[in-house]
């Protein structure tokens, strides 16, 4: 709506093409030039969004079942989101307390798709990349979970499973209740 306002024609697959898993600045740069205060318009965008969520909000299937049978890992959420939208939303899915660390792309050197925010969450959870398994479902938060050596899972919410291993997902899943899935925990705990 935000975009709408200001010109800004939305096309089919647009927002997975200029939105999805980018940060506010690098999106707004890109569409909105001229735009005088990108950070002002950022904010009025996220607070929409949080005034919007239904509160429940539907999780993934199977994430509950999921993060109880990782009760006792080490867990972080990893977000581009900024981190009042982060925090809003692990609320309304009512998961926040399953997670000790989470870590905002702008609160790090660099958001994704760098690896630094994943490289920061291993850092505060004192644990190896190679024993990290990272679930995402856009082309440059893979490329980040990749690059930073966790196993990265692709998440078919939006794209297939070609698109999500081009992107550098090592295996792909549907959701949380996806039988592929008990493969990568088994190959963690071994």
């Amino acid at each position: 709506d935000i975009l709408e306002e200001r010109g800004v024609v939305l096309g089919d697959n647009w927002y997975q093409q200029k939105i999805h898993g980018r940060l506010n600045g690098d999106i707004f740069a890109d569409l909105l030039p001229e735009l005088r205060d990108p950070e002002a318009l950022s904010v009025e965008k996220e607070a929409e969004f949080r005034r919007r969520l239904p509160v429940p909000y539907p999780s993934l299937p199977g994430l509950a079942a999921l993060l109880e049978a990782c009760e006792t890992w080490p867990k972080a959420v990893v977000t581009n989101a900024p981190r009042l939208n982060a925090e809003a939303m692990l609320r309304a899915i009512g998961v926040r307390e399953a997670f000790d660390v989470l870590v905002i792309g702008d609160e790090c050197a660099k958001g994704k798709p760098d690896p630094e925010p994943y490289l920061e969450a291993m850092r505060q959870l004192g644990v190896r990349a190679e024993d990290c398994v990272a679930f995402e479902d856009s082309p440059s938060d893979l490329r980040a979970a990749r690059d930073s050596g966790a196993y990265s899972v692709g998440v078919r919410s939006t794209l297939d499973d070609a698109a999500l291993r081009r992107a550098g997902a090592q295996c792909s899943i549907q959701d949380f209740e996806d039988t592929a899935l008990a493969d990568v925990l088994t190959s963690l705990k071994e």
